[in-house]
């Protein structure tokens, strides 16, 4: 399980984009990388594939590492450290992620 998924609201606490915020676009297979939605860009040379495409240099958003971005909470808007706790529902005991500070449960239990 992961602390940060795709669909998350995050902060940039380290990097040259330090202080911006963004939703998660795509988790790195390893888990070690998150794309955030229009930070982190870069240029790419990109080549005609095909007749009719074009080539030239496209703007992208490049992977930050996880340990550079913080969960924003839902409740207060902050950068928060996250945990896991385990909860029991009526399918049984499941793991969900909490806000480290106040305990609040950050995924629904379904």
């Amino acid at each position: 399980m992961r602390k940060i998924r795709k669909g998350d609201k995050v902060a940039i606490i380290a990097g040259k984009d330090k202080g911006q915020t963004g939703t998660v676009l795509r988790m790195a297979r390893d888990g070690e990388a998150v794309i955030v939605e229009g930070q982190n860009m870069m240029r790419k040379h990109v080549k005609a594939r095909r007749e009719g495409e074009e080539g030239g240099i496209k703007d992208r958003e490049a992977p930050l590492h996880v340990s550079n971005v913080a969960l924003i909470s839902p409740t207060t808007g902050k950068p928060v450290r996250v945990g896991f706790q385990t909860v029991e529902t009526a399918k049984g005991p499941q793991k969900v992620r909490v806000v480290h500070k106040t305990g609040e449960v950050i995924d629904p239990v379904q």
